[in-house]
């Protein structure tokens, strides 16, 4: 079992463009699986991990409702937005500047064969970086994501996740919102929940700006350390 991950910083880069290249690497893995199973060797498969900030882009699952976008094209044109329906669970959600988007780029079979583990593991890498801001998150039942105020009428979403798999082989991911503008989240019905709100981690902290680099490196130890996995 191969537990060391590659991990990339895409920077702000495209969504399309990103997503292209997730497929490629994903069908790398997928390839190699069953070359191994076909020939009967015993290849490792690589393990991939990518950073990136998008710009405003609305995307929305196999699964979703495409009326929870708000918006018409011209309108997503005026907000310098694009829309993209793609092949992760989920309904829609949003990406944009001041959010750190991960993918990981999997082979579960290097870790464990469960994909609601997985999704469990990647919930709690974000409520334990969370945690090291005195900020206190947790899992919504039946929602994907994470969550502060679960349970009150505050209730408000602060990390979106969708994630398709094959093969034990993962994309796609989580999204956390950390200095993002919250506006944008007005021209959707986020992930389909109505009456539930989206914050960010400056606002919940009360400052301008939280330092993006610094959260990414603590998702980076959590996730470490959940995964067993070496970087």
């Amino acid at each position: 079992m191969n537990k060391k991950i590659q991990l990339q910083d895409l920077g702000n880069k495209d969504y399309k463009s990103t997503w292209e290249y997730q497929e490629e690497l994903f069908k790398g893995i997928v390839d190699l699986k069953i070359q191994n199973r076909r020939e009967e060797t015993n290849l490792p498969t690589p393990n991939y991990f990518l950073f990136v900030e998008h710009p405003h882009v609305y995307t929305l699952g196999k699964s979703g409702d495409f009326e929870n976008l708000l918006l018409s094209e011209k309108q997503l044109e005026a907000k310098g937005a694009t829309f993209y329906k793609i092949n992760r669970g989920g309904d829609i959600t949003y990406h944009g500047p001041g959010q750190i988007v991960g993918y990981p780029i999997l082979d579960l079979e290097n870790f464990f064969t469960d994909i609601h583990k997985y999704l469990r593991f990647l919930e709690e890498a974000i409520i334990l970086t969370l945690a090291e801001y005195g900020i206190e998150s947790g899992r919504s039942d039946g929602e994907t994501g994470v969550w502060l105020g679960v349970g009150t009428p505050f209730a408000r979403k602060i990390c979106a996740m969708g994630v398709r798999a094959s093969r034990w082989v993962t994309m796609h991911g989580f999204a956390l919102n950390v200095n993002a503008d919250l506006g944008y989240f007005d021209n959707i019905i986020p992930c389909g929940i109505r009456g539930k709100a989206v914050t960010t981690l400056n606002v919940e902290l009360g400052v301008e700006k939280v330092d993006e680099e610094e959260v990414k490196a603590k998702i980076l130890k959590h996730f470490t350390d959940l995964f067993e996995a070496e970087f």
